[in-house]
């Protein structure tokens, strides 16, 4: 066999390795905890917790380190917040696996004042206080 036949067979088989390493974000729930405080409709705690949450998605996928930090605008009640997706993960997949982590906090955490989603492959954690993980 010459050498282009070589070269050629062998990155066939490349290319096939190279698909089967990629996949989707591993979106298992680890743990979901949810603080007892509550927080009613029309509270401005929930202005700031949805700009939070949406600044999560827009932002941590484009950190470079996807490991996101931030706080609400507002200073009638404050949020803060913390996501973070696998390093490993493309941007699109963080976005995936950050939307699911949100779905499985506010499916148990429904109007709490803080809870935190573990995801294997992202978190997110809000809280009415700063703190640090």
């Amino acid at each position: 066999m010459g050498f282009l036949p070589k070269l050629a067979t062998t990155m066939i088989g490349l290319c096939g390795l190279f698909s089967l390493v990629s996949s989707d974000p591993n979106t298992r729930v680890k743990t979901v905890l949810c603080n007892s405080g509550e927080y009613s409709k029309g509270d401005p705690f929930g202005i700031s917790l949805d700009y939070v949450l949406a600044d999560f998605e827009a932002s941590t996928p484009t950190d470079k380190d996807y490991d996101y930090r931030n706080i609400s605008p507002y200073p009638n009640s404050y949020a803060y917040g913390h996501a973070a997706c696998n390093k490993n993960l493309t941007t699109s997949d963080c976005l995936t696996c950050l939307g699911a982590a949100k779905t499985a906090m506010f499916g148990a955490c429904q109007s709490r004042i803080g809870a935190r989603s573990v995801l294997i492959d992202c978190t997110i954690r809000y809280e009415q206080y700063p703190f640090d993980d």
